[in-house]
């Protein structure tokens, strides 16, 4: 008798369909599983990279884990069953020889039942069926539970295979052989075999429990289980250890850099070990060590630069003195000059004017740039300041005044007279009479938490005189940082606008984002010009310490329209000014230090 399992051959039709539905069913999950991880990618790219790497291990671990726990449980559990049905099977085998040599051909039903107790009364405890035929040629079956083990209770595909005649050759040497197959009854598992006696005799049947082998199995499955799932928290420990490593100098280096961005170029990291976080931390060092040096030079530059427009500037006024003095008595005397000479003296003249104004606007200039300019504020008549600027300079017939009395604001007088004198002064030389200055205030929505912060940028949208916010309002962008001061919580109320319009053609659209620079000119072929390039800028930067700002336009009817805008009261940036005025001296001793 050869052992083999029925279930193998004669199951196959009705598994085919089974297996279509069980298959599309497969790759709807699949699909989903697919769909699910697409989504869980997605997450992944918007969270930390902590729980990225967390959930990288996590993953790792677990497919390792269960992929060891499956190929484990599957290792153990064909070693388990195939050890079990190997011994039940070969007990049968023998206990189904030894118990039926020594029947008839023909026994009687009490002696098959005899037979089968004797058979199930083996070791493996196992029931037992055997079906013969008497000598009155009557089918008896004798089993030992009628429960469990009947002819029924054998699937019909294994009695076939049962019962079937082999030929026999040489590859075949029994016409019959012995088959198994496991089934459950209940939920209980079972191993069924079924074998015929060669040279005639019963065929016999067994029904051996799986019980304690799926028992044993599920404990191992369970510990498996367990086992991933310690694996699994394990691997989520060490990839938080893996991760605090890891980023912890990433988190130091993150915070080194915002550090150095706000200034504090002192800012070093801690070098530890070998690996290449301590490359990128011995890099980061470097490039800190090589930007502080540079700024430190730059800065010493700088400060040189502003010590030496500031020492010449002191020193021209010296000789300027003099020269100003003998320009001033050969001007007098022009008249009883020679014709001829006449011609040089006034250009001596007016070239040592030009002279005096320029160095007097350097002096100004570096003022500014070293953070000692300051305010000393009075109360102003807007319209009497404007009127006693223009009337000083013999501007009253090329001027249009739109300006109210009774408006009042808290300024540097010196200082709005110069803005309003660089104002007028270039409208009336660049562009064309009239000039028109109106003079009005605003209120300023939403200033409860600062004040207008002056702007170097300039709009050459169109903007009537009149209309208040104009294009020009779109220009804020720097506060007075480079005077050390900080906007105005309060403005006194709203603001101060005072506008100069101007007839002329208007600014080419190139040149309106530079009219503020310092020594700009619009036309390259025209070095000699008049005026020295400082004027605007000045003015700008007197607008800045106010906590103004000035901006320019062009208007669609033609001609420029200067903006300028001013707290009604600046007297809380005196306050700030006082304070910041330690600042800016320790800095430059500090910068004169490093040098």
């Amino acid at each position: 008798m050869r052992e083999r399992s029925a279930g193998d051959s004669t199951d196959d039709s009705a598994g085919a369909g089974a297996g279509k539905a069980s298959g599309s069913a497969a790759g709807a999950r699949m699909r989903r599983v697919l769909r699910g991880l697409r989504r869980a990618s997605g997450l992944l790219r918007w969270t930390s990279l902590r729980l990225r790497l967390v959930v990288v291990f996590g993953l790792v671990a677990l497919t390792a884990a269960v992929s060891a726990s499956g190929i484990a449980y599957w290792l153990n559990r064909n070693t388990v069953l195939e050890r079990t049905q190997n011994a039940v099977l070969n007990d049968f085998r023998k206990a189904l020889e030894d118990s039926t040599r020594s029947l008839p051909l023909r026994p009687r039903c009490a002696e098959l039942q005899d037979a089968a107790r004797q058979m199930a009364a083996g070791p493996q405890d196992y029931a037992v069926l055997l079906i013969g035929v008497d000598r009155e040629g009557k089918d008896c079956a004798a089993t030992t539970n009628k429960n469990l083990l009947t002819l029924d209770s054998v699937p019909q595909s294994l009695r076939s295979a049962v019962g079937e005649v082999r030929p026999v050759d040489e590859s075949n040497r029994y016409a019959h052989h012995l088959y198994w197959q496991r089934k459950e009854v209940g939920d209980a598992p079972y191993l069924v075999a079924g074998a015929k006696v060669i040279g005639g005799g019963p065929t016999g049947y067994m029904m051996k429990s799986l019980a304690t082998e799926r028992q044993d199995l599920n404990s191992l499955a369970w510990s498996l289980g367990i086992a991933t799932a310690l694996a699994l928290v394990g691997s989520a420990l060490l990839a938080q250890a893996a991760a605090t490593t890891v980023l912890r100098p990433v988190q130091r280096l993150g915070h080194a850099a915002r550090q150095l961005g706000e200034g504090r170029l002192d800012t070093r990291l801690r070098v530890t070990g070998t690996d290449e976080l301590a490359d990128l931390s011995r890099t980061f060092n470097r490039t800190a060590e090589r930007l502080e040096h540079r700024v430190e030079e730059l800065s010493g530059r700088e400060a040189a630069s502003r010590r030496f427009v500031a020492d010449m500037s002191h020193e021209l006024r010296t000789p300027l003195t003099a020269i100003t003095a003998v320009s001033e008595v050969l001007e007098e005397e022009a008249d009883s000059l020679d014709p001829m000479i006449a011609p040089a003296v006034q250009l001596v003249v007016s070239e040592t004017r030009r002279l005096n104004d320029l160095v007097e606007n350097l002096m100004e200039v570096t003022r500014f740039d070293a953070g000692t300019a300051r305010l000393v504020l009075d109360d102003v008549d807007v319209a009497d300041q404007v009127t006693a600027c223009v009337d000083a300079r013999a501007w009253l017939d090329a001027v249009e005044l739109d300006a109210d009395r009774g408006i009042v604001a808290r300024l540097d007088p010196r200082r709005l007279d110069v803005i309003l004198a660089n104002l007028i002064g270039n409208a009336l030389k660049h562009g064309g009479s009239p000039v028109r200055v109106s003079v009005h205030t605003e209120e300023v929505p939403g200033d409860g938490a600062g004040g207008r912060t002056g702007g170097t940028a300039v709009t050459g949208a169109p903007a009537a005189p009149q209309t208040s916010g104009g294009p020009e309002a779109a220009t804020e962008q720097e506060g007075p940082e480079r005077s050390g001061q900080e906007p105005d919580a309060d403005s006194g109320g709203g603001e101060l606008v005072i506008r100069v319009r101007d007839h002329g053609p208007g600014i080419p659209e190139e040149v309106l984002p530079h009219v503020f620079d310092r020594f700009y000119k619009a036309s390259a072929s025209r070095p000699r010009s008049e005026g020295s390039g400082l004027g605007l800028s000045i003015a700008l930067e007197n607008a800045h310490i106010h906590g103004g700002e000035i901006t320019a336009a062009n208007l669609p009817e033609g001609g420029a329209v200067f903006t300028l805008r001013l707290p009604m009261d600046a007297t809380p940036l005196t306050d700030g000014d006082r304070r910041d005025r330690g600042t800016a001296r320790a800095a430059d001793e500090g910068t004169e230090d490093g040098r």
